[in-house]
């Protein structure tokens, strides 16, 4: 039997309704719709899934977006870590170059003892202005060192200036001839005319006399290197200093010359020991001061 019959009754006005279906039909259809209902539901889920999909797939990119800028601020960082730590040792160093300088330049300046102490910070101070204090950015910071490399270059470069005139000066005054050449004796005999000792006439003393004890100390009145050391005509045992500067220094009839040629000597050092040897009439030192290979009154020297 493949036919079915439907009667409805209702309440309003006692109506009645017959419906006549197909019975195979009616599977027919009711699978159809159930097919229909089945196959929206799992494309509706499909595109649900789907935009899910893309959806994560995005959040998943801004994720490696935000990891590289991570790793590029990470990287950048230690860059510039790196270069700020070589940048503080140039400048370390540098300080220890001008703490060395400045040192020298004080022993060379005969400074009083503690007025410049380069082995601790110079002495600062005042109030604080608590309203002005503001947090310095890194850009800030390395224009700061920057700039601090440029004034310690500058003042190294001017130490540096100033360590050669200071030294240059120092050479001047310790190779230019001053002082008296014997630790003892007095002056016998000036530079200049006088009447000769063994022939009665009169002649010019190219340099001066200072008489003493035989074996007292002849010592050098400026640095420089021993041109001649031994006999020499009318000098007897002579040692001869060139300083430098167009100046020379002669010491005349030592008893025996205690430098060699070649040898480099300092200002009061001794270089001989007083005799008589040569044409001479008792222990005493001829003190001679050459300026561009002619002899000069030596008074000036002496008395410097």
């Amino acid at each position: 039997m493949n036919d079915m019959n439907i009667i409805l009754f209702t309440n309003k006005r006692g109506q009645v309704w017959s419906f006549d279906f197909d019975l195979v039909h009616l599977i027919v259809a009711s699978v159809a719709g159930l097919a229909l209902i089945c196959g929206v539901a799992l494309y509706t889920g499909f595109r649900l899934g789907g935009d899910e999909l893309v959806y994560l797939e995005e959040w998943q990119g801004v994720v490696q977006s935000q990891q590289a800028e991570i790793s590029e601020a990470r990287d950048t960082a230690q860059a510039n870590l790196n270069a700020l730590t070589l940048r503080v040792g140039q400048m370390q160093a540098q300080m220890l170059r001008l703490n060395a300088l400045g040192e020298r330049l004080v022993q060379e300046g005969d400074f009083a003892e503690g007025e410049f102490d380069f082995s601790i910070p110079p002495a600062v101070g005042g109030p604080q202005d608590v309203t002005g204090l503001e947090s310095t950015e890194l850009t800030d910071f390395m224009g700061m060192l920057n700039g601090l490399m440029v004034e310690l270059d500058d003042r190294e470069y001017k130490l540096t200036v100033l360590e050669s005139l200071l030294m240059d000066r120092s050479r001047r005054e310790r190779v230019m001839p001053s002082g008296r050449p014997v630790g003892s004796g007095w002056l016998s005999s000036k530079f200049g005319k006088r009447t000769d000792p063994f022939t009665g006439k009169q002649e010019h003393h190219d340099g001066v006399d200072f008489a003493g004890k035989e074996g007292s100390e002849v010592v050098a009145v400026g640095d420089g290197v021993v041109s001649w050391a031994g006999k020499r005509s009318g000098y007897g045992n002579m040692v001869e200093i060139t300083h430098g500067d167009g100046y020379v220094t002669r010491y005349g009839h030592n008893k025996e010359p205690l430098v060699e040629v070649g040898e480099t000597v300092k200002k009061g050092q001794l270089i001989a020991s007083m005799g008589s040897t040569g044409r001479s009439t008792g222990p005493h030192v001829h003190f001679e001061v050459l300026l561009n290979g002619k002899t000069v009154n030596p008074g000036k020297y002496i008395n410097n």
